[in-house]
């Protein structure tokens, strides 16, 4: 009896032993290819509890998440022979669980092979300039040359993008100077286009005092409130040329005669216009002189 019962147990367990190994559940994000006794079967186990022939049929579960794949750096040299350090970072996906499985040993490894290789083969074909300014376009161009091998292991590479550029320290500082000097060239450029704006401004501002005899004694007027708001003790009053000229011509000189008298002969030289005539001097006075 005991033999019996010994029996049956076994049995149970055995039984309970192969029911759990045909039972297997595959994830939302996940889906099943399975091989019957080395066969492949068309059809691919959807997502939940899965019943399997035991010890027939074998499973492997395939993730169709987006997968993000690292680059690692990967030194090489540009067009304009400048070498440099390029990462990257691969988005791709598995399409075709049975092509991932069947066609490719390790597609997540073989991926990354292909990531890299094209990295450097993509690099090599582009100068410095293009690497630095276009980043869209050498990003496209990889795509398209890791998308092109991985299609056949039912990868689709959804996009690619490179992280970050090495550059050697010498080329840091070149490119530093070129960039501070073309800054420096655009601000003088911005400085003489002031100037000439302003130049033309004046010009219309001088025109437009000349046509009006008294804008000028206006502007002389503010000029001279602007200096005295601010509480200055010397004030500079601006003398017109052309009463210099005036007294020039009145004094019967040239341009290119020089006065030889000396400070009195030159005050009798001045002419007396507009002044009143001299008051007679008192009697009293010029008796007793």
């Amino acid at each position: 009896m005991n033999s019996v019962l010994i029996v049956l147990l076994v049995a149970v367990l055995a039984g309970l032993l192969l029911v759990a190994s045909s039972v297997r559940m595959v994830q939302q994000y996940e889906r099943g290819v399975v091989l019957r006794f080395g066969r492949l079967l068309p059809q691919v186990r959807q997502p939940g509890l899965r019943v399997m022939v035991p010890i027939a049929d074998r499973m492997r579960k395939v993730p169709v998440q987006t997968i993000v794949l690292d680059v690692p750096s990967q030194g090489t040299i540009t067009q304009d022979n400048v070498t440099i350090g390029v990462d990257a970072v691969v988005y791709f996906r598995v399409e075709d669980p049975v092509r991932a499985v069947i066609n490719v040993d390790h597609y997540l490894q073989a991926t990354s092979q292909v990531a890299q290789t094209s990295l450097r083969s993509v690099i090599g074909r582009a100068d410095l300039d293009t690497l630095l300014s276009d980043r869209d376009r050498i990003n496209a161009e990889l795509r398209d040359v890791i998308d092109a091998p991985t299609e056949d292991w039912g990868i689709h590479v959804d996009r690619v993008e490179i992280k970050d550029i090495s550059l050697p320290e010498g080329m840091r500082r070149s490119m530093s100077r070129q960039a501070e000097a073309e800054r420096d060239r655009r601000a003088r450029v911005i400085n003489a286009d002031g100037e000439l704006q302003a130049s033309a401004k004046l010009s219309q501002a001088a025109a437009a005092m000349g046509e009006t005899p008294g804008a000028l004694q206006l502007r002389l007027l503010q000029t001279v409130t602007d200096v005295a708001s601010d509480k200055n003790s010397t004030l500079v009053m601006p003398f017109p040329v052309e009463m210099l000229r005036f007294f020039e011509h009145a004094g019967g000189t040239s341009k290119g005669d020089a006065p030889t008298g000396g400070p009195r002969e030159l005050a009798e030289d001045l002419p007396t216009v507009g002044l009143p005539p001299a008051a007679p001097e008192p009697a009293e006075q010029a008796d007793h002189r």
